[in-house]
């Protein structure tokens, strides 16, 4: 039987949970041409979310919509490459149509075309250096709005990984350039997202980077327990299964409605469910998901300094005042004048995050769960 539960990749239709506000809210964006900046923490579901959006506006012909992926560009040149590439293609879905396009609009960039083996997409490549060429790069720059104009269309360009951009060689100049022709585009909005929350925060919240102000920005919330119990309660029901109300919520408060654990804790649960779940098979399900991560945390200790190390457990165990004579001398920080230097290399590296709900707290809820048990 197929597993109900759904973590590691894009949730589609029956896997998407709640998120019913944030998608209208990112819907209407999409139809004002609003840029939109989608924040949160890692695994949360910016992606789910994004693709669910596409799916839905993607449905009205008025609309061309790009999606493109930059984790892999580590330059801007390979970022125009790849912006160029994914924009065209979005502008058409047959081959001839498309091969069309790319000779028209992409010309000047001396593009290079080659099909796959089976003939159902196109490869592109340029015969132009970006980096040389400063007319070429603002072609390609400008392509969404070409486009929109050309077809009469909006365009709506969805941008993943955004950040990496932030570690291109001259980044600042490169950003500065991007702001310059977007900020003109009245045919196309942008949608901006990634993995990496606070690389994203200094480029779109800093008063004095480009992108500062550029739109709208959306902070991505837990789901909350209220709507995780209907749904890890349906899925049980759904294959001839049993979980209680109570249960449910254990899962979800456990993982503090954190989208891809309480997605993996159910998914444990549920193989372990025969029939009718037990509080001992939760348990046993936390107890081998923990063993599980054990290396991959063991490893991201391994990296960090001894001080390092007790601030994590002291945000794992709850402290608020870390700065305290009590809370330095139990877990070793030594002065106050660490805390910001411990703070600082902890979000750097993703492993804490800041909320006015929850305050400073540990990302991954299993490494929380991992660090406590550490300490008994």
């Amino acid at each position: 039987m197929e597993t109900p539960f759904i973590y590691g990749k894009i949730a589609g239709d029956r896997d998407f949970t709640d998120r019913k506000k944030e998608l209208e809210l990112l819907l209407g964006f999409f139809r004002g041409l609003s840029n939109t900046i989608i924040i949160s923490p890692r695994r949360w579901g910016k992606s789910s979310l994004v693709n669910k959006a596409i799916e839905q506006i993607s449905k009205d012909s008025e609309y061309i919509v790009c999606k493109i992926d930059v984790f892999n560009c580590r330059s801007r040149e390979q970022f125009c490459k790849e912006f160029a590439s994914a924009v065209v293609k979005a502008s058409e879905s047959k081959i001839e149509k498309l091969t069309a396009s790319i000779k028209k609009y992409l010309g000047s960039l001396a593009p290079k075309i080659s099909l796959t083996e089976f003939g159902q997409n196109i490869d592109i490549s340029f015969g132009v250096n970006f980096r040389e060429s400063e007319s070429s790069l603002e072609d390609v720059i400008d392509l969404p709005q070409i486009i929109a104009k050309d077809k009469g269309k909006k365009v709506i360009v969805c941008i993943d990984e955004f950040q990496n951009i932030g570690e291109y060689e001259s980044s600042l100049d490169f950003q500065k350039i991007l702001r310059a022709h977007w900020q003109y585009h009245d045919n196309v909005c942008y949608c901006l997202y990634g993995s990496k929350r606070h690389l994203l925060m200094d480029i779109f919240s800093n008063p004095s980077m480009p992108f500062y102000k550029f739109g709208s920005v959306m902070f991505l919330n837990t789901i909350s327990t209220e709507d995780w119990i209907p749904f890890i309660v349906g899925r049980f029901s759904d294959t001839g299964k049993e979980i209680t109300d109570s249960q449910a919520e254990r899962i979800a408060n456990l993982m503090y409605g954190h989208p891809h654990y309480v997605q993996q804790l159910s998914q444990q649960v549920w193989l372990r469910t025969d029939k009718k779940c037990t509080d001992a098979i939760i348990e046993e399900s936390i107890s081998d998901l923990m063993n599980q991560l054990s290396l991959l945390f063991t490893n991201i200790i391994d990296s960090l300094t001894p001080r390092q190390i007790n601030y994590l457990y002291a945000i794992a165990f709850g402290e608020k005042n870390l700065s305290s004579d009590r809370v330095l001398s139990k877990y070793g920080l030594g002065s106050s004048a660490n805390i910001k230097n411990l703070r600082n290399a902890a979000l750097s590296k993703e492993l804490i995050d800041t909320t006015p709900q929850r305050g400073t707290y540990i990302q991954d809820p299993m490494l929380e769960y991992w660090l406590k048990q550490q300490k008994k």
